[in-house]
């Protein structure tokens, strides 16, 4: 049994003290959750201030990134140990942005998760394809190359979370259609069977990310092999991310 993974990526978004207010209004207002899991991915300079906040409280802490050693003279970079050691246990790999702005390509993503999962942190792999690649009909390609050179060397998946987020969808109010997102998770689901084992893809949790919103959450999360959102702009408001966390 998959528990569902619902993340809130809130990207370059609120202070210290926005970060606390929202996480404060979020804990008010969650209900039951015995049947999900839930996740905040706040700012690096947030981490350190909520932890006491969510320490034993209904709600995960992860970071937006991670960087592939525990330390050294890598000025700007956030380690794995540093992250576990402000609460987090969670932390996003391989996001379209950090690709497509910031340049890393699947072998920096590779070195990232595996340092990420080595140091006990679980993996939010971030797969998707462009508009161009969907259009030219090489999404499968796209997503089998970024699997398969994210996993390289990996050999236990069961720290890992995989997030397809088609690029084309992200931040901009387009989402593919449930059944669209549905055959992206089988067939990401097929690719972890036949790099490992038909039992260990079973256990991975697959999340869409997408321009999910209140109102398109109950179809997608409907669908079997979607496992979670990764959340982006409607994880900033308490209001939108609980009627997304609380899908029927």
């Amino acid at each position: 049994m998959r528990i569902p993974l619902i993340a809130g990526n809130w990207k370059m978004h609120k202070t210290v003290a926005e970060a606390i207010a929202l996480v404060e209004a979020l804990l008010r207002g969650l209900g039951e959750t015995s049947d999900r899991e839930v996740l905040v991915c706040p700012p690096f300079t947030a981490l350190h201030a909520l932890e006491p906040i969510l320490r034993g409280r209904p709600i995960a802490l992860g970071a937006q990134d991670v960087f592939y050693e525990a330390q050294g003279a890598y000025t700007g970079a956030i380690s794995p140990l540093m992250l576990r050691d402000v609460g987090c246990t969670y932390a996003i790999v391989g996001h379209s942005e950090r690709r497509a702005i910031f340049g890393e390509d699947d072998a920096l993503t590779n070195r990232k998760l595996r340092a990420a999962l080595s140091h006990g942190l679980r993996a939010i792999l971030c797969v998707g394809e462009t508009l161009a690649e969907r259009d030219a009909g090489e999404t499968e390609m796209v997503l089998r190359r970024q699997v398969r050179w994210a996993l390289e060397g990996v050999q236990d998946v069961g720290g890992l979370v995989i997030a397809y987020e088609p690029v084309w969808a992200i931040g901009t109010g387009d989402t593919a259609t449930p059944e669209d997102a549905q055959a992206m998770h089988a067939t990401i689901r097929q690719m972890l069977s036949e790099l490992y084992s038909v039992e260990a893809a079973a256990q991975v949790r697959i999340q869409y990310g997408g321009s999910v919103k209140p109102d398109n959450v109950d179809e997608l999360m409907a669908q079997p092999d979607i496992d979670g959102a990764l959340v982006g702009g409607a994880s900033l408001t308490a209001e939108s991310f609980l009627r997304i966390v609380g899908f029927r």
